[in-house]
């Protein structure tokens, strides 16, 4: 019986074309981050499972692949619960694993803490275009700075790097999640029922204002509560200035520093930014992430019908595995979207060195094939990209595959002559 060929269902193999560019932007966004004084790091591609099923990562906590506890801790005769045979899990997503590294090497590392992280999750999700369940996310964090200076070099880090990477016209849509606990509380729900009232809230781009009424309804709400929560989006959208109408009307249920914070990140990011963009409050914007306790910011490109990156402040997250709470914040690229946009825009990668091809007959060999080999090497000394490959008999057909991998020149070497 024949192996099977096909990667697992929701990964794939990635051709040389792709790699290139997934290289080539790896590499544009380490060293824009790197600008910013952002540091690497690593962490395991595996975690305790109570980690990752703490509570904090939302639905993806339904998405991951456990592993099977190994050896003699393995007893699935005697299991009684999931918990008796799993012990690890793939990482859903880098914060979870970058907080556990933080709060076990705090004190080794410096404050503020800014580091970069780039690497593979795993998400056991239905695949879609652009969706897939092992795929890399590329990440930036402060660790130790409270105020908002953390979320305006965030911001201005990420977009310089999609400005590099050619990206124009997108959007920043910034939040703060105390903003929708205060609207919330504002139109009467009870605290218990944030949540519940955050994931229909949730839809509105999807659904509108009236499927968001519709839904609220039907699970119950008050409708003197829905007609109230409503009217405040209602308003929002005939207002120039929608931070400073919420400050206003939601005076009595939020902090005026929340709103004093939120637009001094959108000024002072709308008066240093280098990529061209729009820094957009967006009062719908919720993030599914239980752990954010604050800012929450999200890509939005015309081009694609879906978020590509995000992230926010995660405050109370550090002090789940210390007892005492750091301030933390984030940004997420989203990579594997970049890179889909790149690919349907046929991008190339700038800046290459000349692909040159010697094509050797066969039999070449001996100090015939020396001297090939050490002219292949003087031209790479020059800094050319030079493939030393034996000719095949279709030798048209070959270099029609090389000319398509973007190899420009051909040196043919034969037994007795040498033709160019």
């Amino acid at each position: 019986m024949a192996l099977n060929k096909k990667p697992v269902h929701g990964m794939r193999d990635i051709l040389p074309e792709e790699m290139e560019i997934r290289e080539y932007v790896q590499s544009v966004i380490r060293d824009t981050y790197r600008q910013f004084g952002f540091t690497t790091i690593e962490t395991p591609c595996m975690e305790s499972i109570a980690n990752l099923t703490s509570k904090q990562g939302g639905d993806n906590e339904k998405l991951i692949f456990k592993v099977l506890k190994r050896g003699e801790k393995l007893n699935v005769a005697q299991a009684a619960t999931e918990e008796d045979v799993v012990d690890f899990g793939m990482r859903y997503d880098l914060t979870v694993p970058l907080v556990r590294y933080y709060a076990c090497n705090a004190a080794n590392l410096p404050s503020p803490f800014k580091a970069l992280q780039m690497g593979s999750v795993w998400r056991a999700d239905r695949p879609q275009k652009g969706r897939y369940r092992q795929f890399m996310q590329c990440d930036i964090d402060i660790f130790g700075e409270p105020s908002n200076l953390a979320e305006i070099e965030l911001i201005l880090a990420t977009t310089t790097t999609l400005g590099k990477l050619g990206f124009k016209g997108f959007e920043i849509r910034i939040n703060d999640r105390q903003i929708l606990k205060a609207m919330a509380a504002y139109s009467g729900f009870a605290q218990d029922a944030y949540d519940s009232v955050f994931i229909t809230l949730d839809k509105m781009d999807k659904i509108g204002l009236d499927g968001v009424e519709a839904e609220l309804l039907e699970k119950g709400f008050d409708k003197n509560c829905v007609d109230k929560y409503l009217t405040l989006y209602q308003e929002l959208a005939r207002q120039e200035d929608g931070v400073a109408y919420l400050a206003d009307t939601l005076k009595d249920v939020l902090e005026p520093e929340v709103s004093e914070g939120l637009q001094e990140i959108i000024s002072s990011v709308n008066a240093t930014k280098t990529a061209d963009f729009k820094l957009v409050f967006d009062a719908t914007l919720v993030r599914g992430m239980s752990y954010y306790t604050g800012t929450i910011y999200e890509i939005s490109m015309p081009q694609f019908g879906a978020a590509c990156g995000g992230g926010g402040r995660y405050d109370r997250m550090v002090g789940k595995f210390t007892g005492q709470d750091v301030p933390a914040c984030g940004f997420s690229i989203g990579f594997e979207r970049i890179i889909l946009l790149l690919m349907e825009n046929g991008f190339k990668v700038p800046g290459q060195p000349k692909k040159m091809a010697y094509l050797v007959e066969k039999g070449v060999g001996g100090q015939t094939l020396c001297e090939i080999i050490a002219k292949a090497q003087a031209a790479r000394r020059e800094g050319s990209q030079v493939l030393v490959a034996r000719m095949n008999k279709n030798k048209k057909f070959q270099k029609e595959q090389l000319t398509a991998e973007g190899y420009e020149e051909f040196v043919e070497f034969y037994r007795e002559t040498l033709k160019n």
